[in-house]
């Protein structure tokens, strides 16, 4: 699609909104006189208005959209900013649903965080009915989706008034699994393929736990959560998961850790050997993800395992006892119905996991649905899932709690974890919505230090691969210093 700015140089909002609405055009900005199918998007401020207008153009048909907001809302640059890229979005997304366009279930709201924006009416001042309202009018939400965002929203401020200056979630990332799945674009090696380089990434890996850790003790920063996740970290044996959680407590104080989650997610790398080492480090919960329990579905996304592995994987974990359980679901993944996705749902719930996350496909570039091509459901029969999902997981006493977007996802929905009461998980919140620094070890491991006073966070991302990892191990022990003048110059 064909941009042209004027009076601004809003790049990014444009283009977050064109993802939004046309997910498949790419940006271009020509030079010259505008011409072929277009959007010309103009800005003006005047004394008491700043209006944002956008012509679409396609063949000879044109639509416009227009969006104002009064000057006085805007108090200093940082406010000004906002509302002007708001303005420009919103003129974007009106011009294209005069054209014909299907409403967006998520309106004119763009970004991952959909709950940065429900949190930040409230703390203006609004009451809950009336930031709703705002939130339905000012993006075009729908109300359900609104009544989503409201309701995480509350466990969002709930767990961000129980977290200190100095409390951290630590994240451990094992980048293998024993096969990968199709509509995956971590990096994951199969471990068919690289047996031989788990060895040496454990070794690499308690390297960096060092590093970290010297840092945590040093700045007297407080581990709340802990969280093992890939990949599949239930890939590795159980005297290696020994080695990695020993490594753990030896180098963090984890006497204040609230919650030690691990991804179990892959039912055939399960035993009940592996679950009871986690349960001596104090690991209380596990993810076990079928993602489907059609064995058709989960032949088509490459996996080797059977709905009734999954079952058995999941007695196993109560057999040993003491972990609360999540379990992960797709809608919208290939050989899939919204019959098939509802009768998987029906079966998950009659299993009783505490957490349930609900994901909508996302089409990610790297993934084998793209490279080869897969026929799927399609945006109405994802949406109709969703819905079913949401109707059925509440009139079971689960309620959602955390829900973050992607680009590129089917329909443009959203995944949410839904919890029975008392079971919901502090770094899911944490993480998604930024409430404090998340350190990262391991391959590919993204470290985020978040200012909580409203300053510039930090993220640096460890190498992908893991031959990589474990060869530039120093230089990633070495960028761990990183945290250190972070938080020093927060102190500053």
């Amino acid at each position: 699609m064909k941009l042209y700015l004027k009076g601004h140089s809003y790049q990014y909002a444009v283009e977050q909104m064109l993802l939004t609405v046309f997910p498949d055009e790419r940006p271009v900005y020509p030079t010259g006189k505008p011409e072929g199918d277009r959007m010309e998007i103009s800005l003006r401020r005047a004394a008491r208005y700043t209006t944002a207008s956008c012509l679409f153009t396609r063949g000879e048909k044109r639509w416009r959209g227009f969006a104002r907001a009064d000057n006085r809302e805007m108090k200093d640059a940082l406010v000004t900013e906002r509302i002007s890229q708001r303005l420009v979005k919103n003129a974007m997304y009106r011009a294209v649903l005069a054209s014909g366009h299907e409403h967006p279930a998520w309106g004119a709201l763009t970004g991952v965080r959909p709950g940065k924006v429900f949190s930040s009416l409230l703390k203006s001042g609004m009451d809950e009915d009336t930031a709703l309202r705002h939130f339905i009018r000012d993006y075009d939400v729908t109300p359900q989706r609104a009544a989503l965002c409201r309701d995480t929203t509350r466990h969002t401020l709930s767990a961000a008034g129980k977290l200190a200056p100095k409390d951290v979630c630590l994240y451990v990332g094992v980048p293998f699994c024993p096969t990968r799945c199709a509509y995956c674009s971590f990096v994951s090696q199969s471990v068919e393929k690289s047996m031989k380089l788990i060895a040496p990434f454990v070794d690499a890996l308690e390297k960096e736990i060092d590093a970290v850790g010297a840092e945590v003790a040093r700045l007297g920063l407080r581990p709340v959560a802990v969280y093992f996740g890939g990949g599949t970290p239930t890939t590795l044996s159980a005297a290696q998961l020994d080695r990695v959680c020993a490594g753990m407590e030896r180098r963090f104080d984890l006497s204040s850790v609230r919650e030690f989650t691990v991804e179990a997610g892959r039912p055939d790398t399960i035993t009940e050997e592996k679950l009871e080492v986690l349960r001596a480090h104090g690991c209380d919960r596990v993810s076990v993800n079928p993602q489907s329990m059609s064995d058709a579905v989960l032949a088509a996304i490459g996996r080797r395992h059977t709905a009734g592995d999954v079952v058995t994987a999941l007695e196993k974990v109560r057999a040993v006892g003491g972990f609360s359980v999540n379990m992960d679901l797709i809608a919208g993944l290939p050989a899939d119905s919204y019959e098939g996705f509802c009768a998987t749902l029906e079966q998950v719930l009659g299993l009783a996991p505490e957490n349930i996350t609900v994901h909508t496909l996302s089409l990610k570039k790297g993934s084998r649905i793209l490279t080869e091509g897969a026929e799927l459901p399609s945006a109405d029969s994802v949406g109709r899932m969703l819905d079913f999902a949401a109707s059925s997981l509440r009139s079971q006493g689960y309620e959602p709690y955390y829900l973050y977007r992607q680009k590129f996802m089917s329909g443009g929905f959203e995944n949410v974890g839904w919890t029975k009461p008392g079971f919901v998980n502090l770094y899911n919140i944490c993480i998604m919505e930024e409430l404090c620094s998340i350190l990262s070890m391991g391959a590919g491991g993204s470290t985020k230090l978040v200012r909580r006073d409203g300053g510039r966070n930090l993220r640096f991302i460890a190498p992908k691969y893991p031959l990589e990892y474990i060869g530039g191990i120093d230089g990633v022990c070495d960028e761990k210093k990183k945290i250190e003048a972070f938080y020093r110059e927060w102190e500053e």
